[in-house]
């Protein structure tokens, strides 16, 4: 072959491997702004605490595809009723007991899981779980849940109880698929 012939290979080969990369980072661009979309605030909190940005974003490809694999629905209307009276209940003893609120606020939270169809069996897969439909509030219900620990351990201040109830709100909220109204 002519060396001609061999330059026109080359430059076959060098337009086909750009034209493949240029699709491949299209690809990642478009993943990305996925998931940036999709996630919000707890994209930015996964990638700062990834090793890469490409690990982070599989964890978070990881997590839709679990929850596309759930059965959520949303709540009745007689569930959202029943579970609001509960929460103004667990709002009300905040002031005599706010310790006694957090721990209760947990428990109500993970009962509205349960019958919105989350598993609730650990933590940390919760809190992903709920990250795919809420990640708004996720970070409130994680830093809720660390003050939760650290009330049962006795380390909690009233102040921290106060946020952290406030975050189990926040989630309440979301999962029950419209605020509670203040108490009556």
């Amino acid at each position: 072959m002519s060396v001609w012939v061999w330059i026109v290979i080359a430059a076959i080969v060098l337009v086909l491997a750009g034209a493949a990369a240029l699709a491949e980072s299209k690809r990642r661009r478009a993943r990305t702004e996925h998931l940036q979309e999709q996630f919000g605030p707890e994209y930015t909190n996964v990638v700062s605490d990834a090793e890469d940005k490409r690990a982070a974003e599989r964890e978070l490809e990881q997590r839709e595809s679990r929850r596309q694999k759930l059965d959520i629905r949303p709540l009745s209307p007689e569930s959202r009723e029943r579970f609001g009276g509960e929460w103004h209940e667990v709002q009300e003893r905040f002031v005599d007991d706010p310790g006694g609120a957090v721990d209760d606020a947990d428990r109500l939270v993970q009962l509205v899981m349960v019958e919105c169809g989350y598993p609730t069996d650990d933590f940390e897969q919760r809190a992903a779980d709920v990250s795919v439909d809420h990640p708004e509030v996720v970070a409130n219900y994680r830093a809720a849940h660390a003050v939760h620990e650290a009330h049962r351990k006795g380390t909690a201040t009233t102040e921290e109880l106060r946020h952290a109830f406030v975050g189990y709100r926040a989630l309440f909220d979301e999962l029950l698929g419209a605020p509670v109204l203040a108490a009556r």
